[in-house]
């Protein structure tokens, strides 16, 4: 094994592979970050529309999210990458359909995790808020989702670990994430073990820290 094929591309691999700092639009942080932000507010509204009383918006936010959990992110990446293009008659970047791609697929599960949170908070406590005076929309957004949002913690970041790694599959559509960046670099130096060993561990250890994020912030917000 000679590692040094890392260190000679550690550039290469961490500022434009990871960090998306380089000539080409990439990074795998560049994309994930905006995909965790958009597709969990996104989920927000879709965990909230599962909720609704009113049938026309309970049950298209009920097919979305059963549609997009039963098919590949894959074959979202390439609905996207093929057939919007077609249907816009303009090409779109590979940064632009990867994050719509991400957003779109993660939001189906980020809302599941959300409506469960807030089902999981009592019903009491809705009812308590309601009794002070408070309106419906002041009760879910001062008192309910607080709560819920607590409760969901563990399930959040185990998806947010998930969209993460799955990034990598940005790199088919030729997005210079960290996966592509090994990619590159290995078809020059053909080094494949040192090199995905290497993103292997950088995986590994960025998804570690969110974990361990994870449960500093859950004791941090659990009462006592």
């Amino acid at each position: 094994m000679d590692f040094t094929v890392v260190a000679k591309n550690i550039d290469f691999l961490i500022l434009q592979g990871l960090l998306g700092f380089g000539n080409f639009v990439g990074g795998t942080f560049r994309l994930a970050i905006p995909a965790i932000v958009l597709g969990f507010i996104l989920g927000i509204f879709i965990g909230l529309a599962r909720l609704a009383r009113t049938p026309w918006i309970r049950i298209p936010a009920m097919v979305y999210v059963e549609f997009f959990r039963g098919v590949p992110l894959v074959m979202v990446i390439f609905w996207f990458w093929f057939i919007i293009p077609l249907l816009l008659r303009v090409p779109l970047p590979e940064y632009g359909v990867a994050l719509t791609a991400f957003v779109v697929f993660e939001a189906a599960y980020l809302g599941e995790i959300v409506r469960a949170g807030i089902q999981s908070v009592a019903r009491g406590q809705a009812e308590a808020a309601m009794s002070t005076g408070l309106t419906p929309a002041q009760t879910m957004g001062y008192v309910i989702l607080p709560q819920a949002l607590r409760n969901m913690i563990p399930a959040l970041v185990t998806q947010f670990i998930v969209l993460f790694k799955d990034t990598s599959l940005a790199s088919i559509i030729g997005y210079v994430d960290l996966t592509k960046a090994a990619e590159i670099v290995n078809n020059r130096e053909i080094r494949p073990f040192e090199l995905y060993l290497f993103i292997a561990v950088v995986y590994w250890l960025c998804t570690y820290s969110m974990s361990r994020y994870a449960r500093y912030l859950e004791r941090r917000l659990t009462p006592g």
